[in-house]
């Protein structure tokens, strides 16, 4: 009766073994690698301002320099 439960242990520790071997090889696996070109970002951008100024002609001669004020 021994030989007979001692290859029973046998047995499920194979197959113990074999489960746990079969789950070990169906992880993932990540790597990160870097590219073999550098990476470019091309930026189309076009930058288009406009500065409008309009002075009344009082406040420009409050702010000349014959007014005195500065």
């Amino acid at each position: 009766m021994m030989s007979v439960r001692r290859r029973r242990g046998n047995v499920q520790i194979l197959v113990l073994v074999g489960v746990l071997w079969g789950v070990a090889g169906c992880t993932p696996r990540v790597e990160v690698v870097a590219p073999d070109q550098p990476i470019t970002i091309n930026l189309n951008v076009k930058i288009d301002h406009e500065i409008r100024v309009k002075v009344d002609k009082e406040l420009d001669q409050v702010m000349s320099n014959k007014s005195g004020l500065f």
